[in-house]
């Protein structure tokens, strides 16, 4: 398994023998000359091993690194490299929280050993700490609820990209928790104690929306009593997210890509640039390369926003979690209403085998829901299901055989992702993995009728 690893060490020589033989074992290794450069190194990127020399220049730095990484990447681990008969202070850097220590001069198969070991104890850490309460409290995860494979992986990915300066590009579904996880990348960054500025790219006009990003100059336009400045000015130093950002038209495409690019905009009616310092996330639930095909949206600005990318589940693929988001909804509405209540018989199981073509949103409401309508403290069938679900609730109760299971689950995700789709029999295959011959053939055995 593969690993990004730092190498810290003052001698260049030793540095470029040590990256040689990690890189030959399949490790991406970045190098530094001392524990400043190595500092300035983590504060840019996340590492899985640090591999630090002890003592450089002279002094002890290693020990001193040490304590920076346990503080600043506590999920790095640091094996430490010690001149012989120095055993006590390798003894020391144990002591400080250092995984193993290696002592000069070492063969490359001890080395590659020690780094295995190393990279398994921290990718099995990550799996753990990534669910741990003082974990999910400290990266500010609290609202992004789930122990799934790909909600896992997606935890994972923000702590490595928060800490750069990275533009992010966000992708999913609507309803998938794309804004959480654009908090959660600022709350973790070098930026977190600056704004977090949002704006909903569908929800102005094309005239409205470059006014609010850009700001603009007293008598601009009708209706500019007053000189103002727009948003990427109040989120200077911080993060500005753009959701839905396929909705913007590509006469502001180009200007944007302008503010990303050199850091400039100019107000509405100014000459003069002003340099603003932001760092950009921006989502869509969209194609954007089908989008730049169909001319919508400039190939430019895409590859300018596709740096970091996050491509978030639908609700329907992560469904071991809808237990837990369920429990975190009625814990939370629960005590906003103050209306304390438990889920009855079958809620769960029902939420759990429904398709959620508004993902986690439709989730949320229809918990919220749930908690409004609940009587006598208990969330029944009939205080979860809207009307248009009622052909679903309504519907037999599957039979014994294993058989009966696969039908009605097949049926209830074929007649789900229709109603996302709108009765588009092609882009319900595609979606659900198969061919539009097999797709036909399916919905004819399992009698699932759409005009």
């Amino acid at each position: 398994m593969s690993a990004k690893i730092l190498v810290v060490d003052d001698q260049r020589n030793m540095r470029t023998t040590l990256s040689m033989m990690l890189q030959g074992a399949g490790h991406e290794v970045v190098e530094a000359g001392g524990r400043e450069d190595a500092e300035q190194r983590i504060a840019e990127s996340t590492f899985d091993i640090v591999l630090t020399d002890l003592r450089m220049g002279g002094e002890l730095d290693g020990i001193s690194l040490l304590r920076h990484v346990r503080s600043a990447a506590p999920l790095t681990e640091v094996i430490v490299m010690t001149a012989f008969g120095s055993i006590a202070t390798a003894v020391e850097a144990i002591q400080v929280g250092a995984y193993d220590y290696l002592e000069k001069p070492f063969e490359e198969g001890v080395l590659l050993a020690k780094v295995t070991k190393a990279v398994e104890r921290r990718q099995l850490a990550g799996q753990v700490s990534l669910m741990a309460a003082d974990f999910r409290e400290r990266y500010h995860f609290d609202n992004i609820v789930g122990r799934s494979e790909a909600i896992r992986n997606v935890l994972g990915r923000i702590v490595r990209i928060a800490p750069t300066d990275a533009t992010v590009l966000i992708t999913g579904e609507s309803g998938t928790g794309k804004e959480l996880v654009a908090r959660a990348v600022h709350a973790n960054s070098q930026r977190a104690e600056r704004p977090f500025v949002c704006v909903n790219c569908a929800a102005l006009t094309d005239t409205l929306l470059e006014s609010e990003l850009f700001g603009h100059m007293r008598g601009a336009f009708t209706g500019a009593v007053a000189t103002r400045k727009g948003l990427f000015e109040e989120a200077n130093g911080g993060t500005f997210f753009f959701d839905e950002i396929a909705e913007t038209p590509p006469s502001l495409q180009a200007k944007l890509l302008r503010a990303i690019q050199e850091g400039e905009i100019r107000r509405l009616g100014d000459n003069k640039s002003i340099t603003v310092d932001v760092r950009i996330i921006a989502a869509t639930n969209q194609n954007l390369k089908q989008a730049i095909e169909d001319k919508r949206f400039r190939q430019d600005l895409y590859y300018r926003l596709n740096v970091a990318r996050f491509l978030l589940p639908a609700l329907r693929e992560r469904r071991a979690d809808i237990p837990l988001l369920a429990e975190h909804f009625r814990r939370k509405y629960s005590a906003k209403m103050n209306r304390p209540c438990e889920f009855g018989e079958g809620v769960l199981d029902y939420l759990q085998r429904y398709t959620y073509p508004g993902n986690i949103r439709e989730l949320e409401n229809l918990v919220e829901q749930g908690v409004a309508l609940a009587l006598n403290r208990v969330i029944q069938l009939d205080d979860i299901i809207p009307p248009e679900m009622a052909t679903l609730s309504s519907s037999p109760p599957p039979g014994r055989s294993l058989q009966d299971v696969v039908d009605r689950a097949e049926r209830e995700a074929i007649a789900g992702v229709l109603r996302e789709v709108d009765g588009n029999k092609e882009r319900a295959a595609t979606l659900l993995g198969l061919s539009s011959t097999t797709l036909w053939r399916k919905m004819k055995r399992l009698n699932v009728v759409w005009s």
